[in-house]
């Protein structure tokens, strides 16, 4: 499920993490977006520019171009993303920090193995 906003994945993320409390895992990852860079209001071109002849070089890139971050979490069975731009990172980030650390109280305690006296004994 794509989520349109950066709060309604965060909704769905809490929600997630809700469910998957007594046992299960979640999966989050985040990357750099493979779609082209949205432009800042006044660096568009027109559609002539966009047609492109044969054997012409390519426009040089914008230096205002802003990607976006892509975020997905999925727990094996139900999947859902967002795209998050750079400016609202920060943003997302310390909400996203937020849910997280809500639901680390559910992670297993390591078990930590006891050494052995068999030397000891010896």
């Amino acid at each position: 499920m794509y989520c349109a906003s950066a709060d309604t994945f965060l909704n769905e993320l809490h929600k997630l993490f809700e469910r998957k409390k007594k046992s299960g895992s979640i999966w989050i990852t985040m990357k750099r977006s493979n779609q082209k860079p949205v432009r800042k209001e006044g660096a568009g071109s027109s559609k002539k520019k966009q047609q492109k002849k044969k054997g012409s070089t390519p426009p040089p890139p914008a230096a205002e171009a802003e990607y976006k971050c892509l975020i997905r979490a999925t727990d094996g069975k139900r999947k859902i993303s967002t795209a998050v731009a750079a400016s609202e990172i920060v943003k997302f980030q310390s909400s996203y920090a937020l849910i997280l650390r809500a639901h680390m109280d559910s992670l297993k305690k390591r078990e930590k193995s006891k050494p052995k006296k068999e030397a000891a004994a010896k």
